[in-house]
């Protein structure tokens, strides 16, 4: 008898195969150092990846390299280790040349924000239908420890021994400021969290963009220990969600209410203020993502983790397509042949 595959990932004329986390475990041997933060988030990644009910074969992580880079190895799909910084110049290639594949994008924050840069702002402003992956330690790791675009002023590294005068990037806001249409922040050990997050991520149409806090114990160690362990977490983070207000702490007894544009944290207990004067989150306002994403650099505010921004727009690799099919109805098919030898050629004898 013969089979075809369904869009699911099952074969017609036999049983359905539900697959686990395990099938998407690759045969490699893991390289990264112990305790490594990149291992919590390969492990969400594989536990939510059968809920997509997406076939391994249609599945490709693109990766530039650092680190994070080595993701692709580790996942039992179709992978691509390119060159420094062309993770997501590679992976738009690859959307726009099948966008019947589903593409992820791991990259570091010097791999991502550095090299990369350019790459991804554009790929940001297109909106090609991908998920990219922030693996954020705040360092270069596989290069053995020099300062990144995200370490903060004065970081003392092996590149920086007097520490760095730069200012670091702000991911969210450099993403929201290049016109990106989902934004997120998660954290490596909060499986719980990161795994709603990439399913969120994945979810949308269009390019998703998520941060993850991960932990290099080796070059950059507790550098989110404030925002991760228990007794420090409640007061140091706010976890937003659509349409619920902007409160934190160990016994959500602190708010955060808006004074104009100006941010302002309030307490609920002194009498003065209320829940009513508290921010509701609205991730369809981008204005409002920008605000809440400037917290990540203002004393005495919580750092977010959550969705800030999330709106659809046009999905670039279906307006090209759409692109050529009009192009076709009014031109024709075309001769490439013609169009080589057509304008201003000549030959030389």
């Amino acid at each position: 008898m013969e089979t075809e595959t369904t869009t699911n990932g099952t074969v017609e004329g036999s049983a359905q195969v539900k697959l686990t986390a395990k099938d998407y475990a690759s045969d490699q041997d893991v390289r990264w150092c112990p305790g490594c933060g990149d291992y919590s988030i390969l492990a969400q990644v594989q536990r939510v990846m059968p809920s997509f009910n997406i076939p391994k074969e249609k599945t490709v992580f693109v990766a530039g390299i650092g680190c994070s880079s080595r993701f692709p190895y580790y996942m039992n799909t179709y992978g691509f280790h390119s060159i420094h910084g062309r993770a997501t110049a590679v992976a738009s290639g690859l959307k726009l040349a099948r966008p019947d594949l589903d593409v992820w994008i791991a990259s570091g924050d010097g791999d991502l924000l550095s090299i990369g840069g350019n790459h991804f702002i554009h790929l940001l402003r297109r909106n090609i239908n991908t998920v990219i992956m922030l693996f954020n330690n705040r360092i270069y790791g596989l290069t053995k420890g020099q300062y990144s675009p995200t370490s903060e002023h004065g970081k003392i590294t092996k590149s920086s021994p007097l520490g760095s005068l730069e200012e670091p990037f702000n991911p969210l806001t450099l993403a929201l400021g290049a016109g990106a249409s989902f934004v997120a922040r998660t954290m490596d050990r909060d499986a719980k969290h990161m795994q709603d997050i990439i399913a969120k991520a994945h979810a949308f149409k269009g390019t998703s963009f998520v941060e993850t806090f991960q932990n290099c114990n080796i070059y950059n160690d507790g550098a989110f220990l404030m925002y991760t362990e228990k007794d420090t977490k409640p007061e140091h983070t706010v976890f937003i969600e659509h349409g619920k207000p902007l409160v934190f702490g160990a016994k959500k007894e602190l708010g955060i209410k808006l004074n104009g544009f100006r941010p302002e944290v309030i307490s609920l207990e002194d009498g003065k203020h209320t829940i009513d004067d508290v921010i509701v989150h609205d991730e369809t306002s981008r204005e409002l993502a920008m605000i809440i994403a400037q917290f990540t650099d203002m004393k005495d505010f919580p750092v977010p983790f959550g969705v800030l921004y999330k709106v659809e727009r046009p999905v670039y690799e279906d307006q090209m397509e759409q692109q050529i099919i009009d192009a076709k109805e009014k031109l024709g098919v075309g001769d490439l042949e013609k169009l080589l030898f057509a304008g201003n050629t000549w030959e030389i004898k």
